[in-house]
């Protein structure tokens, strides 16, 4: 005589349903996080400043972004730096050894024009108007030093935003 529910019987039991019914895996559920939480890569700013502590502050400052920031002092090696990397702001000195910020921006215009837009200038010589007119000439922010950070950063940010909108 065969048990109801053994397995010579033929019929299930109810144990081993309510096992298959409740212990079975569910499937995976996905979850769409929103794009706020999700870390993006951190920008990358190339600065040309030849005042290493300064240099050393607003690449400091960068960093709450975040930003990677690459620093150099002078336009020769800015140049170096542009033709390896594509870098979402350029915040460039204006006067700078061995080659300044105006014809810095030059040779980038040749080289690499998508980098145009990412400029922005700076310098403590706010006497030279040529500064001025070139960095309006391009459609460029300046900066006049001394400034405060969180001026520095809006600017960078601002810059940023621009060419984002100007695709690239």
């Amino acid at each position: 005589m065969a048990i109801p529910g053994s397995p010579s019987s033929g019929s299930q039991s109810q144990t081993d349903l309510y096992r298959r019914q409740h212990f079975t895996p569910q499937a995976e559920k996905t979850h769409e996080v929103p794009d706020e939480l999700v870390p993006k890569a951190p920008l990358k700013v190339l600065m040309l400043e030849d005042d290493e502590d300064l240099s050393l502050l607003l690449a400091k400052a960068l960093e709450s972004l975040p930003a990677q920031v690459t620093t150099v002092g002078n336009g020769v090696d800015g140049l170096r730096q542009i033709m390896g990397t594509d870098f979402d702001a350029i915040v460039c000195d204006m006067v700078m050894p061995n080659l300044a910020g105006d014809m810095f921006y030059l040779a980038v215009e040749r080289a690499r024009p998508h980098l145009c837009k990412r400029f922005l200038f700076m310098t403590g010589h706010k006497s030279e108007k040529r500064w001025d007119e070139f960095a309006r000439s391009k459609g460029c922010l300046i900066l006049w030093k001394p400034f405060e950070l969180h001026i520095f950063l809006e600017a960078v940010q601002s810059v940023i935003r621009k060419s984002k909108g100007a695709g690239k």
